[in-house]
């Protein structure tokens, strides 16, 4: 029971951190879906319109408008900012993102409850934040009603997304001025303004997945840890198991078992113990560890199929720590040697 109870939580971890990885994984993809530009126009030499911090005329919309295969551009902002007052009382500082688009923008994101914004001072606030419609907020020293609530606005490392009308983010970024960090087109333009380059959205995600390669490499290097750590737990418990079992392994041996049966015995005894692990670090993932983080997982069926198969490896693998106190055991021990 010790065992697989440790196994069990080695095992909810390595799940949990492949949810997690997933959401960071998918958050640049959702983003960009949501925001559903068929081109992005930026200055040239920026990375990216999430990324950069060179910003552009707002007015270089009309001129991108203009282009050949372009039938709606819009200046967009992108910036990075806190929450420290929800509703007039004070509140922990929260960093979010905020997206400030024209009134009556198609990139507008859907709202699952309330509206969008009809007037500067209004937003659309995600749902991760944990607000409610009317609530007030201030972002960057300027106060804002919620009029709406969307889902999967969240970005950089899940934080939640303010959308705002484009006065209110120049407001908060620009001190008013008429600038934007990129332009998003409906069409592709086949060329960009002079001093600007296009951007496909491919380009614009792996821009910004860019920025969370530390982090996915990270969990990567300690999901292998939490697996070395299953397969050392278990395969302690099976060398124990093993050692105790010395005698028993003598007379199978007198009787004519082969090694092959006696390793075969380790192997199930091994996996039985990584399977029943396995289950019980669902559970443990989903009803306790998951609810823990606070910017919440993306649950993948994959991850489940992953799990087995990792857990079969595990238990054969630990199952040849007791493979040589099995197989090198002398036959004579079953009749009394020492």
């Amino acid at each position: 029971m010790i065992a697989v109870l440790a196994t069990a939580i080695a095992f909810a971890m390595s799940l949990l951190m492949s949810w997690v990885n997933a959401r960071l994984h998918n958050e640049p993809g959702n983003i960009l879906k949501v925001l559903g530009a068929d081109a992005w126009v930026v200055e040239s030499g920026t990375s990216g319109p999430f990324t950069a911090s060179k910003v552009i005329p707002a007015q270089t919309a009309e001129q991108v408008a203009a282009l050949p295969g372009v039938t709606r551009a819009e200046p967009v902002v992108l910036m990075h900012s806190t929450v420290q007052e929800v509703s007039g009382q004070k509140r922990s500082v929260r960093d979010v993102n905020v997206i400030g688009l024209p009134l009556g923008s198609t990139r507008a994101a859907p709202v699952a409850e309330g509206r969008q914004a009809k007037t500067p001072g209004e937003a659309v606030a995600d749902t991760a934040m944990g607000l409610d419609v009317g609530a007030r907020v201030g972002v960057a020293g300027r106060q804002l009603q919620v009029v709406g609530l969307a889902d999967g606005i969240s970005y950089y490392f899940a934080a939640p997304t303010f959308v705002v009308p484009i006065e209110d983010a120049q407001a908060m970024a620009f001190a008013g001025q008429p600038l934007a960090m990129a332009v998003a087109t409906e069409g592709t333009p086949g060329s960009a303004p002079p001093g600007f380059q296009v951007m496909s959205p491919d380009q614009v995600e792996e821009d910004l997945a860019r920025i969370l390669a530390s982090s996915t490499q990270t969990i990567g290097i300690l999901n292998a840890l939490l697996l070395l750590m299953a397969v050392g737990i278990i395969g302690s418990i099976v060398y124990l198991s093993a050692l105790e079992r010395t005698r028993d392994f003598a007379v199978l041996k007198a009787t004519g078992a082969s090694s092959r049966a006696l390793l075969a015995g380790l192997v199930v005894q091994a996996v039985a113990l990584s399977a029943v692990a396995a289950v019980l670090a669902v559970a443990l993932a989903k009803l306790v560890l998951a609810p823990l983080i606070p910017f919440g997982v993306d649950v993948t069926a994959s991850s489940f199929f992953t799990l087995a198969v990792l857990a079969l490896v595990v238990g054969v693998l630990a199952s040849l720590a007791g493979l040589r106190q099995a197989v090198g055991v002398d036959p004579a021990l079953a009749f009394g040697g020492a």
